[in-house]
């Protein structure tokens, strides 16, 4: 029996010109001759087919192949710029190390010449140190016996004596005498009745005198109470007297070899009083011990004349002066009258010096 859909087929085929006249044209008729040629024509082409088919899953092997060789160089190729990447970044980084170690060698040869330079000081210094001990050793030596403490005694009885008439100078240069007779106007100073009195506050009365130097006495009008009206005359005078005052001070210092707590700018009758204040910032016990006194004392000066000045700025001036003396004074042994007698202060210095018994003070 007959398959129903080839049945259909057959009819279509039948029933369909343009499919039968296709057919014919596609149909080629081989003579029997022929048939035979064409039977191997036909086998060598299939034979070619399967060749060709071959070739071509061989091909597709090698390409499959060459694009995994691609694949993987191209993996490789990432890993060795990545690679290179990572030899750049070392090479910056050794670089950078070798600078800092250049860097860290120069720096060490700076030290290494610094500390040389220190050790032969310090060699330097230690030799010096060691012939300084060995000179106080001989000069205690010396000093133990009878005879070198009574050359030592010689010594410091011609020291003195040379500054007792050093100072003597002084105070031919600057005398400092009483003027008798009243006064009109309070003093800055007044004599007292005697050169040591236990009450330094305790001073004669005005009209028995006042002291001068070079002729010239303090008033204290002019600091207490500066005005229009004020006698021009009477203030340059007490500058010219604080100005002698000052000059003899630093003279008698420098003799005694005593360093002024509040140094002296001399000027005449334009003088300065120095107070070294400390820094506002921070204390003294913040400060380093390697770091040098004047650069953390700032000076600041106070004048010892009233033109074109603040009288307070004026009287804390004469109160420094006051200090040295009193530091003078204590130098040698005496005690200050207090600070508002300046001039008394320097008459019983001069007199202390000049006395028998400031040779004779061991």
């Amino acid at each position: 029996m007959e398959n129903p859909e080839q049945r259909d087929q057959d009819k279509t085929l039948i029933c369909d010109p343009t499919q039968i006249n296709a057919t014919q044209e596609n149909e080629k008729i081989i003579e029997w001759e022929d048939f035979g040629h064409e039977l191997a024509r036909l086998w060598s082409l299939t034979s070619a087919l399967k060749e060709a088919n071959e070739k071509k899953l061989n091909l597709q092997e090698k390409l499959q192949y060459l694009i995994q060789v691609k694949t993987e160089s191209l993996t490789r190729l990432n890993e060795l710029e990545e690679m290179r990447e990572r030899l750049v970044a070392r090479k910056v980084m050794i670089g950078n190390m070798s600078t800092r170690c250049k860097v860290a060698t120069e720096d060490a040869k700076k030290q290494e010449k610094m500390l040389s330079t220190e050790l032969r000081s310090w060699l330097v210094a230690g030799t010096s140190l060691s012939v300084a001990r060995k000179r106080l050793q001989e000069s205690n030596r010396t000093l133990n016996e009878k005879r070198g403490y009574i050359k030592l005694k010689n010594m410091q009885r011609k020291l003195r004596a040379r500054q007792q008439y050093m100072i003597s100078q002084v105070s031919l240069l600057y005398p400092v005498k009483i003027l008798v007779g009243p006064a009109q106007e309070q003093e800055l100073e007044s004599y007292p009745s005697s050169s040591r009195l236990g009450n330094s506050s305790v001073s004669k009365p005005i009209n028995c005198g006042t002291l001068t130097i070079l002729g010239l006495h303090l008033t204290m009008r002019p600091f207490t109470k500066m005005s229009f009206f004020t006698d021009k005359k009477e203030v340059q005078k007490s500058a010219t007297a604080l100005g002698y005052v000052a000059h003899a001070v630093s003279l008698i210092a420098s003799y005694l070899q005593v360093p002024l707590r509040y140094p002296l700018r001399l000027g005449g009758s334009c003088s300065y009083v120095n107070d070294n204040v400390p820094p506002a910032g921070p204390t003294t016990l913040d400060l380093s011990w390697k770091t040098p006194l004047s650069a953390t004392v700032k000076p600041v000066e106070f004048p010892l004349f009233l033109k074109g000045q603040d009288t307070t700025r004026a009287a804390y001036a004469i109160f420094l002066l006051s200090k040295d003396i009193e530091q003078l004074l204590n130098f040698i042994g005496e005690d200050s009258l207090g600070p508002r007698h300046l001039v008394a202060n320097l008459k019983e210095l001069l007199r202390c010096v000049k006395s028998s018994e400031f040779i004779d003070t061991s």
